[in-house]
Formats: C-alpha cells, structure tokens, sequence
C-alpha cells in the first residue's frame, strides 16, 4: 500500500501518528484538512509531503463551484497559499504545488478539464515518486558493502514517501540484494520517527536493527562499529548543505570525526539551486510540548513550569557530506558544480 493515494474521489493516507501500534488510513476531501494533516504530521516526510500537497490541490478544484477556469485557478491559487503554510523547510510541498498550478494555468478548455488536469498532474507526481526512490536505492546500494553496519536517522522509508523510500529505500535495496546489512536506528527525539516508524518497517523487511538513543551514535562511530551513515533530506541548497531532521548536524559530525562516510539520499526536487547555502533554508520550530510531554514508568519527566526550544531542522554543511545520492547518480564535492548537474540531467 502507497503512503498517500487517491481513492474513491479522495485522498488517502496512512496515519503515521500512532504507528506502530495502530495501522489505520485516513481519508480527505478538502485542501484544508490536508494542510491541518500536514502541520500535524498525520504524513511527513518530504517526498510524500509533497504528494499530499498536489492532491490537496485537487481536492480544491473540486471544492470549487466555479465554472469558469479564470475564478477555478484563483481559488486553487488560494488553497496553494494555505498548502504552501503547513510546513515551510520542506521545498518538495511548495515544488509539487507550483508545478500543478503550472498545469492548471495551461487549461483553458473548460473548468472541468482543468480539474482533471490537476488530479492527474497530481497522480503524475506520486507515481514518478516511486520510480525516482527506486532509482536512487539503486545507486545508493552500491555504496553498502555486505556486512556493513549502517546508522540510519528519523525516517526516509516508504512511510516519508509515496512507496519504496529515500535513504532507507537504499538498505532496502541493498538488503534485497542479497548484501547483509545492519542497520543502528536513531531513535530521533522528539517525535521518534526512527523508533517508532524506521523501526517498524525494518521488521516489515526483515532487516536486522538495533533502535539507539541519538546520543549514542557518537559511541558506535568511535569505536569502528559503523561503516556508512545515511540520511534523508528535506532541502538541500545549492552548495550541498543539507537540511534534515533535527539531530542530523551531530550524526555528520561524529561520522566526519571517525572517518565514516555520510550519504543523504536526495530526490533532485529536493534540491533547491535558488539558495546559495543551508543558512538561508527557514526552519520550522514546533510546539514545546513534543519536547516537554516526555514520560517515564508513567509520570512526567520535566517540571511543570518548563520551557523549551523545538527546531524540527539542522542544517549539515556541505564540508561535512561526503556524497549526495539522487536518482541521477551520486554527487560529490564541489557540489555546487555537480548538483547542477544532477539537477539538470
């Protein structure tokens, strides 16, 4: 089953807020639920961030009553800007809903076509997902080694896309290869996503694991238990800075320290060439309470008066990436030079 699919005139998701201990679908029929799922991270990852998007856009050409397609694109224009908001550091979310208004802006024929045009602009976007992860696991696979031990951070599965996944659809891959592969979970505080979500999908393949809190990576880098690190990304500027996944910029820098190689595995509408560095990338910060709703043997762990800080993002700088594979082949240092490249192939 696809993370994020249309069906029944709706969209369709797996709700990654209460897994693994429920599998449950939920279905959309308006643009703004879809946002509110977004910002709430019923589906996350960027990759199927941005699948969600397009489809919440038509959802919102059929939410309009206009029949003509000059008042139609206004109102999906409006429903863009509200799409766009959910989630800011992601660039696949604002790239997937530019790229349909494109196509709605090149109908004229009727309202009606327009719609259809959307849904299957959006359609188009899911399925070239899937091709893109599967070609990106190819060459990334071909970085594992049989017997390495890799460390992997948050969740890039299937789960962050539409199917198959980003970094983790490369261990996937290599797995299904035949290579023996281990892989250290990042636990990924404060939400989890590689305990709860990598963890469970790893059981799914059949992948040996180990789930680590974030602060032991450093320990197994140090002590030569690690061959490889690999991650996700939700945008990578133009110099190859990464931004991932709050924890990210530590695991770069034990890996650099220990001489272990570090791959983000990165889709090239990931890649945004107008941001000359990662400085420029805005980051969200989310409610405090992630961070302070921590519980242990049942009680609350932090005084009740607590503040706290919750940045989703880090940004890892390019000196610290040793190669950034797309689905068009592994780019490495000077990164401004051969992600243009990668981009344009």
């Amino acid at each position: 089953m696809r993370t994020v699919f249309w069906e029944d005139n709706q969209l369709k998701m797996i709700d990654q807020r209460i897994l693994p201990a429920r599998f449950e679908v939920i279905a959309y029929k308006n643009h703004r639920d879809v946002a509110q799922a977004i910002k709430d991270m019923v589906v996350r990852g960027a990759p199927a961030i941005g699948a969600s998007a397009a489809f919440g856009l038509a959802l919102a050409g059929y939410e309009s009553a206009f029949s003509s397609t000059r008042e139609l694109v206004a109102d999906l224009q409006a429903a863009a800007n509200t799409l766009k908001a959910s989630r800011p550091t992601a660039v696949n979310l604002a790239w997937a809903v530019d790229r349909v208004l494109r196509v709605a802006l090149s109908v004229t024929s009727s309202a009606d076509d327009l719609r259809q045009s959307v849904l299957e602009e959006a359609q188009r976007i899911a399925d070239e997902d899937v091709e893109i992860n599967k070609r990106m696991a190819d060459y990334g696979a071909a970085l594992i080694n049989d017997g390495d031990t890799v460390i992997h951070h948050c969740n890039t599965g299937a789960l962050a896309t539409v199917d198959w996944g980003t970094a983790l659809g490369v261990i996937r891959t290599a797995h299904e290869q035949g290579k023996r592969v281990r892989v250290l979970v990042d636990e990924t505080r404060p939400r989890l996503q590689g305990a709860r979500l990598t963890a469970w999908e790893l059981e799914q393949y059949g992948i040996p694991y180990e789930i680590i809190s974030d602060n032991m990576a450093g320990y197994f880098l140090k002590a030569g238990k690690v061959q490889k690190c690999f991650v996700g990304s939700d945008r990578t500027a133009a110099n190859g800075d990464v931004a991932n996944k709050i924890g990210t910029y530590m695991l770069a820098l034990a890996a650099h320290d220990n001489g272990v190689p570090f791959y983000p595995v990165v889709p090239t509408s990931t890649i945004d060439l107008s941001l000359a560095s990662g400085d420029l990338i805005p980051i969200e910060e989310r409610n405090p309470d992630e961070v302070l709703d921590i519980q242990f043997k049942g009680e609350r762990v932090t005084p009740l008066e607590a503040q706290a800080r919750n940045p989703a993002f880090d940004v890892t700088p390019a000196r610290l990436v040793t190669g950034i594979v797309t689905e068009n082949g592994i780019a490495y240092p000077p990164f401004e030079i051969n992600l243009q490249k990668m981009v344009e192939d």
